[in-house]
């Protein structure tokens, strides 16, 4: 008897096309709220201890971007079972979603002013329900405007859109899931380096990180301008760390891929700047404010 043919494996997936699919610069932006059905725009200015976001928007942002509230409209909640950011209700994150003037099949940019790991929240939000086209702009508002594109002040009040949003398009995990990764696969902790190794915790019950766990903070994604790195530098960041990189060594090996932060926030930026190589990795949404406050999940610290 004769083995079946081996189908032949798939091609590798352009590593260009792979970025373009994430991020967006500033010249394309322009290019595309020019064209006659331009992208929402959404400019979702957040950080942790910081609420004057709304007052950053009506200062200056990107012509037509719709201010969008990442503690509000991004989140549910807080709560110690569930942490600080749980992901929102579907039905209300749908309903914010036609607020801001999502249409169905229309795309969408995301923006901030810190290298987009605020506004990677939205990214990774709406990509999880479903709308397939969501894209961050790449250095954000400072890039725009170091472009040379004017901005404009005032509220923006888009008119209502008719998206369908449906949850589940990427993987999540949850604090098993997560310590299982651990064990068994590569769970990235994306916080500073010294709250990983619990030597601060500035917002959360305990310090330290989930047994297992690897530091891969998420300034790390960034170059000293606030724009993600390019593909062979991130490439050989996360490859330094263990993760299955395609096209580096040990990228055959089947380990799925987690990533946790504080809250679920910085932790999307990860996984966007992983996508951009073509690793699909889940997000545990309760990250660490999650875990830190079930006095039954063991902690580890030091680096």
């Amino acid at each position: 008897m004769t083995d079946a043919p081996t189908k032949p494996a798939p091609p590798p997936a352009d590593p260009a096309a792979l970025r373009r699919a994430v991020l967006v610069d500033a010249g394309e932006l322009a290019a595309l709220l020019a064209d006659d059905d331009p992208p929402v725009v959404l400019d979702v200015r957040w950080a942790l201890g910081r609420t004057d976001g709304r007052e950053q928007h009506l200062a200056a942002h990107v012509p037509g971007a719709v201010y969008v509230d990442l503690d509000t409209e991004l989140a549910a909640p807080p709560s110690p079972a569930l942490g600080r950011h749980p992901l929102p209700a579907l039905a209300d994150l749908e309903q914010a979603a036609r607020r801001w003037g999502l249409r169905e099949g229309q795309s969408v940019v995301v923006y901030d002013a810190v290298g987009g790991t605020s506004a990677a929240r939205a990214w990774w939000l709406l990509r999880w329900a479903g709308v397939r086209d969501v894209r961050i702009l790449d250095g954000g508002l400072p890039a725009w405007t170091a472009a040379g594109h004017g901005v404009e002040a005032g509220d923006v009040l888009p008119e209502p859109g008719d998206v369908v949003l449906a949850g589940g398009a990427l993987p999540t995990v949850d604090a098993d899931g997560a310590a299982a990764l651990a064990d068994d696969g590569v769970l990235l902790d994306a916080r500073a380096a010294e709250r990983y190794a619990g030597e601060v915790e500035p917002v959360d019950p305990r310090a330290g990180h989930v047994p297992g766990a690897v530091s891969a903070p998420t300034a790390g994604n960034l170059d000293a301008d606030g724009r993600f790195l390019p593909a062979d530098a991130l490439a050989a960041r996360f490859a330094a760390v263990g993760v299955p990189v395609p096209g580096r060594s040990g990228a055959g090996r089947d380990r799925a891929v987690a990533v946790y932060c504080g809250s679920g926030v910085t932790a999307a930026h990860e996984v966007a700047a992983l996508a951009t190589l073509g690793v699909e990795a889940a997000l545990y949404p309760g990250s660490w404010s999650q875990w830190a406050h079930d006095a039954d999940r063991p902690v580890a610290t030091g680096r």
